[in-house]
């Protein structure tokens, strides 16, 4: 095992953590934004630093499809190859099943793509995953799972839950450097809580470095997702990382690491800069808007990247609409947006001011105090007090349901884009 996971303090379910990784310690709660082929598009590994980035994702289906993880062992590995001395995580590959659907054959033997470079058929089993991932080098590596989107119902869930479990074992017999390369285990089962809990039992049977809690952020109700994720967290062990994948909203990431989760990745801010939208704690600025074209603040007064020092939002606006240089600034600013929460999440809990963090962290959110209901239940379940924070009738959804009363849902599906 070539990681240590110390848990430094704590709120009932939410922890500070000190993860010692290969090429870096890093602090948690964490946020790694997703550089799919060895690069944050628009941004050097240097500006990724100075943000205080920890890790960066790298994706095994595109590395190695180009420019090919022989090439890359062979030049010293990944870190070398893209000039970063801090951490990486690749993922397994097996996120394509779901995004790549269309060119992919799903077998017990592993998975068929044809390649969208020049339409060769590539059988990724869980084996070829991880002497890839061995290959490339990265500090956490991910077991191949079978992936299905949460929307699906009926025995395919089943079926991908316990083949996933068969895959783990062929993984870790098929992984050459445990001792400078952390194998992670991958949570399936849909929205059954059933299958949840045997993937569970099976992966800490196993007694792996990490978890991670797959199969979310794909569309499903916002309800649902919560609850996927306490119920998965509070199966796995206190001693090791846990990781909900794929999730990068803001509030999503308050409210998993209130129900113990440690790590989480996204598109969401690097793309949603390149359709001109900041991240700023009331939520989203749209850049592209008419009325940026004169607005000579700052994205965000109280942020010390360097955008909000040097740019107001017109001379952006500008940007957006023409120029390609936009949306670097723009993924700076949101990359540095969420680094700093992820600094603020682990401060506030380690010095015993979590409940204050996501309490003010909600009034930004939602000043009328709409705060949605599901994130009502699931600090609850965290433990933390948020009426303060809502209207009269937004703290009462509780008792009228109690009562038979049906009240819509107005809560978008988790779903990064």
């Amino acid at each position: 095992m070539a990681l240590r996971f110390e848990v430094l303090g704590r709120f009932n379910r939410a922890r500070a953590a000190r993860l010692t990784l290969p090429h870096f310690t890093c602090q948690t709660p964490l946020f790694m934004p997703v550089g799919t082929q060895g690069t944050i598009k628009g941004l050097a590994t240097d500006q990724l630093e100075a943000i205080g980035c920890q890790i960066i994702l790298g994706n095994t289906y595109h590395l190695e499809l180009r420019p090919g993880s022989r090439l890359i062992d062979d030049l010293g590995g990944l870190h070398k190859f893209m000039n970063w001395k801090r951490a990486l995580l690749t993922d397994s590959g097996g996120f394509q099943m779901v995004s790549l659907l269309h060119l992919a054959d799903i077998t017990e033997e592993g998975v068929t793509f044809q390649s969208p470079v020049d339409g060769k058929p590539m059988l990724l089993t869980p084996e070829e995953s991880i002497h890839i991932q061995n290959n490339i080098g990265a500090d956490i590596i991910m077991a191949l799972d079978d992936v299905v989107k949460t929307t699906i119902t009926g025995p395919r869930i089943e079926e991908a839950m316990y083949r996933t479990l068969r895959w783990i074992d062929r993984c870790i017999a098929a992984h050459k450097k445990p001792d400078v390369q952390n194998l992670f285990g991958i949570v399936q089962g849909g929205l059954d809580p059933v299958l949840r809990d045997i993937c569970v039992r099976g992966l800490v049977e196993r007694n792996l470095p990490g978890y991670a809690i797959g199969g979310l952020a794909g569309g499903e109700d916002k309800d649902s997702f919560w609850r996927v994720v306490a119920q998965c967290t509070a199966g796995l062990p206190e001693d090791k990382p846990r990781y909900v994948m794929g999730v990068g909203y803001p509030l999503d990431i308050v409210v998993c690491s209130a129900l113990g989760a440690d790590m989480y990745d996204c598109v969401y801010p690097t793309r949603t800069a390149r359709f001109g939208s900041a991240l700023v704690p009331e939520g989203v600025l749209k850049l592209k808007q008419n009325a940026m074209a004169t607005d000579e603040r700052p994205i965000d007064p109280s942020c010390p990247c360097m955008v909000c020092k040097n740019y107001t939002r017109a001379y952006l606006h500008c940007l957006v609409t023409k120029d390609p240089m936009g949306s670097q600034l723009l993924s700076y600013h949101n990359l540095s947006f969420m680094m700093r929460l992820s600094r603020d999440l682990h401060m506030s809990i380690l010095e015993g001011r979590f409940p204050e963090f996501v309490r003010g962290f909600l009034r930004v959110q939602f000043p009328k105090g709409d705060v949605p209901k599901w994130v009502h239940n699931a600090m609850e379940v965290a433990g933390i007090d948020i009426s303060e924070c809502c209207t009269p009738t937004n703290c009462q959804h509780d008792a009228m349901e109690a009562a038979g009363v049906d009240i819509a849902e107005f809560c978008p599906p988790t779903k990064c884009p």
